[in-house]
């Protein structure tokens, strides 16, 4: 039994899908996204909700049926509400700074890392310790993310680095003179 497979999907206000073929379109204020599911899976579109069903139980089956209600909800979430992720970073001298469509990442280096946004992520700078990273495509923000927090991982002897927002860093002890 698949709990978030069997979840109807309620559609907000504001915000039309389509399907044609298992092509699923999401429109809505923040903008568009199209993402083709497997033929296997009915997916029906209703008034104000979406249902996914399953031909049968196979594990592939049931595997599938909870990826793709999932799937489904996070764009109805991102053309509705957008997806953030914040990233900070800790260490003298590592800053964060954007220009134009660049993020440009001081962080320890003897040269500025600069990374280009892809298109349809924003970023945006409240102060140069920290960057809040946006866009309608949960994958592609959380990948983004992940990307400029590989610059500089957080180290724990110090805790030096780039970090998501709020991430606990496991500290070791360092040496100790005899």
């Amino acid at each position: 039994m698949s709990r978030i497979g069997n979840r109807k999907l309620i559609i907000p206000a504001g915000v039309t899908v389509t399907n044609e073929n298992n092509q699923v379109t999401v429109k809505g204020p923040k903008g568009e996204l199209k993402n083709s599911f497997d033929n296997r899976l009915e997916i029906n579109v209703e008034e104000n909700q979406i249902t996914v069903k399953r031909p049968n139980d196979n594990q592939e089956m049931v595997s599938l049926h909870g990826t793709t209600n999932a799937l489904l909800n996070n764009m109805l979430v991102g053309v509705h509400e957008g997806f953030k992720t914040e990233l900070e970073t800790i260490g003298v001298g590592y800053r964060f700074s954007v220009s134009g469509k660049k993020l440009v990442i001081n962080s320890g280096y003897s040269h500025p890392v600069e990374m280009e946004l892809p298109e349809g992520i924003s970023a945006e700078c409240p102060s140069n310790t920290e960057v809040i990273i946006s866009g309608i495509n949960k994958q592609e923000v959380n990948e983004f993310a992940a990307n400029v927090r590989k610059v500089r991982e957080p180290e724990p002897y110090k805790g030096k680095g780039i970090r998501y927002k709020g991430e606990y860093v496991r500290r070791k002890v360092g040496k100790k003179a005899a």
